[in-house]
């Protein structure tokens, strides 16, 4: 099989974890039980996923010139990720998210872009050859809006594979869905993105719709603890996902990402991509932290799911 390659073009964070057993309500301070410092960001973890998970993967980002960032830069090197286009900003913190985590494995995260901001259309512009000698571009919204729209651009004059995973959501223009191969929001953003509230297969089937007849080639809903809600060529279908005990969904969303490009990369099918990126997410929540919780490839295929996880039905 020949190794495709793919391009990440995203953030990166410093994120500090904290524990507790509650999540707070305005104006509440909770005790916290468990601190972790830890990678982040939403195109370093879906960077980490695919060169995880096999992937030749390059990273378009901006770090800081700090502690931080030099300890990112040798992480992502000894996970196999390129990083010659990895641009330092001198005078510039690297981004810094801080999450909540409580119990039941939910959290709440505020974050500070810093460097995450300098991710302009002259950075990606200095990097275009990167894009176009990949196969795969994958992308999400952490990062400034120009700067995204310019690498989407030069993904389409090479013909490049195109997923956008649109969060955190904000408006997207219609000329900018109908150059996407793939879209995949969860839930609350394709609510955000169509007005669609999706609480079944119908309004996920209806949000999707809304995707195509903008352009948009093919549609992945992910449905949390239900699948995913996959629309292509005309038909639309849940894949389910699978059920485990949740330590934390922190990076659940990014590990499905970048594990999907990775599956489509080796010639899967869109299904048979989502089935294997709801693996690695199903391993990834068992875990805290973001990039600490994301699996390799080795664990997706030595682990026992019919014994140690049990799929989700549709019903």
């Amino acid at each position: 099989m020949i190794k495709k390659s793919i391009v990440v073009l995203g953030s990166v964070n410093q994120d500090h974890i904290i524990r507790a057993h509650h999540l707070p309500v305005p104006g509440e301070t909770v005790a916290g039980h468990h601190h972790i410092l830890a990678g982040g960001g939403k195109g370093a973890n879906q960077a980490v996923a695919a060169a995880r998970l096999g992937a030749d993967v390059t990273f378009i980002t901006c770090v800081g010139d700090d502690p931080y960032a030099r300890s990112a830069l040798s992480a992502f090197k000894a996970d196999g990720i390129h990083t010659e286009a990895v641009e330092i900003c001198r005078h510039e913190n690297t981004g810094i998210a801080f999450i909540l985590v409580d119990d039941n494995g939910q959290n709440c995260i505020a974050i500070c872009a810093n460097a995450n901001a300098m991710l302009s259309k002259s950075v990606v512009e200095k990097h275009a050859q990167y894009i176009f000698n990949a196969d795969y571009l994958l992308l999400q919204l952490e990062t400034p809006m120009a700067g995204i729209e310019h690498a989407i651009a030069l993904a389409r004059q090479t013909g490049r594979y195109v997923i956008l995973n649109p969060a955190p959501a904000r408006p997207l223009t219609d000329s900018l869905l109908a150059q996407l191969d793939l879209i995949t929001p969860n839930e609350t953003e394709a609510e955000i993105l169509t007005g669609i509230k999706v609480i079944d297969e119908t309004s996920a089937g209806q949000a999707a719709r809304y995707f195509i007849q903008r352009g948009v080639k093919s549609v992945i809903i992910t449905l949390g603890s239900r699948g995913a809600y996959l629309f292509h060529d005309g038909q639309g279908t849940i894949i389910p996902g699978y059920r485990v005990n949740a330590a934390d969904t922190t990076a659940a969303g990014d590990t499905f990402n970048g594990a999907l490009v990775v599956a489509l990369s080796e010639g899967n099918t869109l299904a048979q991509s989502i089935n294997f990126a709801h693996k690695a997410s199903a391993i990834s929540v068992t875990r805290l932290g973001a990039q600490t919780s994301i699996p390799y490839r080795q664990e997706l295929e030595t682990f026992d799911f019919d014994a140690a996880i049990m799929p989700i039905s549709k019903t």
